[in-house]
């Protein structure tokens, strides 16, 4: 994994995610991002339900995994998600984040997943506290906080998670816990100073990263400003 360890060695992760490609060309909309120099791809997976949109299913990610080797990183946004863990992983997620908000045995789930061979991570929705989340720090490895109410792509950065997820970094610095924290929603090369002061290390972009008129230079400003940040957050 590209990123496993990255918060111990004070690094940035950038992913595009590929819900702001062009749909017409996904497999090369993928090998796009990996020749960018994206240490990741993500992948939304709206059920129209939990989000009132429909996107991708397991067969997308089949497809990226023939087309990239780089970690895909596949957010669930299902209001029953332990129905499709197995679906998923088969299909070729490395990552597979689910919503403390959802349906089911969230604990059992995670626990499934990384059984099957994925790494664990619980994502929560703008406006639910990150105190939901310390019943399961056992059994993840990331936490992905939502900076737009999840669904649609191209959605401003709400402001007012950036202390939620300074509380999130400071409750695992208070614990001795080394856990990724990602962020999606309206990140660029502008906000994601934000995000990554207040203690994020995995950044998904989509608008501002494929509709950048030269990937890799976008990837490399955002990965530069927010290291820079980053680092700033820890001492």
């Amino acid at each position: 994994m590209n990123y496993r360890n990255s918060i111990a060695r004070e690094e940035i992760a950038i992913l595009p995610s590929l819900l702001a490609a062009d749909f017409g060309c996904l497999g090369s909309e993928a090998k796009r991002a990996e020749a960018a120099g994206a240490d990741a791809l993500h992948i939304d997976i709206m059920d129209g339900h939990f989000v009132p949109n429909l996107s991708m299913g397991p067969d997308v990610v089949a497809m990226a995994r023939r087309h990239v080797r780089i970690p895909l990183s596949v957010h669930l946004m299902l209001s029953q998600p332990g129905t499709y863990l197995e679906k998923f992983i088969r299909a070729g997620a490395d990552i597979l984040l689910i919503h403390v908000e959802a349906e089911g045995d969230l604990g059992a789930m995670l626990r499934e997943i990384r059984r099957l061979g994925a790494r664990p991570g619980l994502t929560l929705n703008p406006g639910t506290a990150a105190d939901l989340l310390w019943p399961y720090l056992e059994d993840i490895d990331e936490v992905l906080c939502m900076t737009v109410n999840p669904g649609y792509g191209g959605q401003q950065f709400m402001t007012s998670v950036v202390p939620k997820i300074q509380a999130i970094r400071d409750h695992f610095r208070a614990h001795g816990m080394e856990k990724d924290i990602s962020v999606d929603g309206g990140i660029d090369a502008r906000t994601v100073k934000a995000a990554a002061g207040a203690g994020c290390n995995v950044l998904i972009a989509g608008t501002s990263l494929y509709g950048a008129d030269n990937m890799p230079d976008a990837i490399s400003r955002m990965r530069t400003v927010a290291q820079e940040a980053f680092r700033q957050s820890r001492k």
